[in-house]
């Protein structure tokens, strides 16, 4: 049976440690994504002073975040959300018994004593939080804890701007973006644990990413016929499951990804003679190359695990630079 999540969102500590650290908007996208690998969200509350981040308010209710106002009191704002973001999720803890799993969005190690008080009432408990802000102490305290930096992708394209009439615009996506959606989805469901997938468990995940998915859009009669096709290109497979008509799926061994680090070693073979190969930066000159190239479609989590997938066939070499606090490439 699926888990019912509860998702709690220390905003403020999020959206600064993201600007600050990063030099981005936090984008709760990537997030919802790693969540919906790992249960149905019944619950998504953010807690802040919402005066404050008007344009993040427009984003996080498109995802369907529950947006809980705290208004700023003598400089006090950020301990009455604390207290506020914590009394609600034990009183949820205590409330709502089919909900057995709490993400907390937050940095902060104020948040361990919540972190520990559910796990005595038997829930568990994911965190996640910018690397840079997150406490020493909060990680070790929850069952699992995301970094937003591996779950983001910070060399991607930012979203289009306000679209028409306050609604966002639905992108059409190619058959490349959606072997790219199942893959990187396949790939979260093993990381989350689970070894075997099943193709029904699969669509399911899938459709909590993005309730609107339809295999029909892209010319597929079935699921199955979706998954029969990312078999014939070599980068999942399948095996007989408990019931007829729904196999177990596994990312394929070689994945067919040869084909992409064949691309960035040529890329930085090429970027080598003029230069030192920053990390950063890097996947914007394999998308120039090839527009659609995502590590996702291999199963891969992120950029940084694909290069670090590459390194180990011995195809290139990462040394992190202190000076340059990024990783430098060679061949």
């Amino acid at each position: 049976m699926d888990s019912r999540i509860a998702v709690f969102l220390d905003y403020e500590n999020l959206a600064i440690s993201a600007r600050q650290d990063l030099g981005v908007t936090f984008d709760y996208g990537p997030v919802a994504d790693a969540i919906a690998a790992r249960g149905r969200v019944v619950v998504r509350r953010g807690y802040a002073d919402w005066n404050l981040f008007e344009e993040d308010r427009k984003r996080l209710t498109r995802h369907h975040v529950e947006l809980i106002e705290i208004p700023q009191r003598m400089g006090k704002r950020k301990n009455a959300a604390d207290i506020k973001l914590s009394v609600d999720a034990i009183e949820l803890a205590l409330d709502r018994d089919y909900i057995d799993t709490f993400v907390l969005g937050t940095g902060d190690s104020d948040f361990s004593p919540l972190v520990h008080k559910l796990r005595e009432l038997d829930k568990r408990v994911i965190g996640f939080g910018v690397r840079k802000t997150t406490s020493d102490l909060l990680p070790p305290a929850c069952d699992e804890f995301l970094f937003y930096e591996r779950l983001v992708d910070l060399d991607a394209k930012p979203e289009e701007s306000e679209p028409r009439n306050g609604e966002p615009k639905r992108k059409e996506r190619t058959v490349a973006e959606l072997e790219k959606l199942v893959m990187g989805t396949l790939s979260g469901l093993h990381t989350s644990g689970d070894t075997a997938v099943l193709a029904s468990q699969l669509k399911r995940t899938l459709l909590r990413k993005d309730s609107t998915f339809t295999e029909g859009e892209y010319g597929f009669r079935s699921f199955g016929e979706l998954i029969h096709h990312l078999e014939g290109k070599g980068i999942l497979t399948t095996s007989p499951g408990p019931a007829a008509g729904d196999p177990e799926i596994a990312v394929a061994e070689g994945g067919g990804e040869q084909a992409a680090f064949d691309l960035l070693v040529r890329i930085v073979t090429a970027e080598a003679k003029r230069g030192r190969v920053q990390l950063s930066g890097l996947k914007n000159k394999l998308r120039n190359e090839a527009e659609d190239f995502s590590e996702k479609t291999y199963g891969f989590g992120g950029f940084l695990q694909f290069v670090k997938a590459a390194q180990t066939r011995g195809l290139v070499t990462l040394t992190w630079d202190d000076e340059l606090e990024d990783y430098l490439l060679t061949v």
